[in-house]
């Protein structure tokens, strides 16, 4: 496994000065922090964004920069103190640049909330479950490292390009998303277009592999119901889902 004498840096006297200047750009603290550390030291590490700046979900820092149009290279190298695989991240070729993306995410106004709610109701897009707006949140339905905001800087946000998720399935897209290739290195939109994620009313794949989900919730009086099935299910040894499955396939 490769050390970080193995990888090539990229500090600030490496750089072209537009890639330093756009750099210079970003200003939330999270993404400004990696961009900072790299500038200086050439890379950061997993172990430093842990350690040094209290960072303990890196991809979500890493994500924060790469949102930011700033391309970053990924090294697998071994660490010197613990002697464990970590992540060491550099600064990629500035042709890589998603200029568009400058400045990163756009907070999303009152306005557009409540555009939201009323063009698909108080309900979580992935499981259907209506609830009180307040806990619900706005996610773009096709990553935003991947196509960033089609109309954000010159027009009107369109509710179509968005959707509303509670903070659990939010989390349950974050991580499906930031493990598919096509997320990672592809960054094909049309393949987001035709995924769960993106499109749970109608779509080919999840994350890339073919797949079919179906959520179902059991309310009130139901839950009597839901117990009994996972009572059963558990004396032979199945999870739920694996029952329920096995009960459908003895109806066709």
């Amino acid at each position: 496994m490769a050390t970080l004498k193995d990888i090539p840096r990229t500090p600030r006297d490496s750089l072209e000065a537009d890639f330093i200047t756009l750099c210079e750009t970003v200003r939330d603290k999270r993404p400004r922090t990696v961009i900072d550390h790299i500038l200086e030291h050439g890379y950061i590490t997993t172990e430093e964004l842990s350690e040094v700046y209290g960072y303990d979900h890196a991809p979500r820092a890493i994500r924060d920069v790469r949102e930011n149009g700033i391309p970053l290279i990924t090294h697998n190298v071994k660490s010197e103190k613990t002697g464990r695989r970590m992540g060491a991240y550099t600064f990629d070729d500035p042709s890589k640049i998603k200029r568009g993306r400058i400045g990163g995410r756009k907070a999303f106004s009152k306005k557009f909330r409540e555009q939201m709610l009323d063009h698909y109701g108080s309900r979580d897009a992935i499981t259907g479950e209506k609830m009180d707006g307040r806990y619900l949140q706005i996610d773009h339905r096709i990553p935003y490292e991947v196509a960033g905001d089609n109309n954000g800087e010159t027009g009107e946000l369109d509710p179509a390009d968005f959707m509303l998720l509670d903070a659990s399935s939010n989390r349950a897209k974050s991580w499906s998303c930031e493990h598919c290739e096509n997320f990672l290195k592809l960054h094909d939109p049309a393949m987001c277009q035709t995924c769960f994620w993106a499109s749970p009313e109608a779509y080919e794949h999840v994350a890339g592999v073919p797949s079919r989900r179906l959520h179902i919730s059991w309310t009130g009086a139901e839950v009597a119901e839901y117990e009994a099935i996972k009572d059963a299910a558990e004396a032979v040894g199945l999870k739920v889902s694996e029952y329920i499955k096995q009960l459908l396939a003895k109806q066709r």
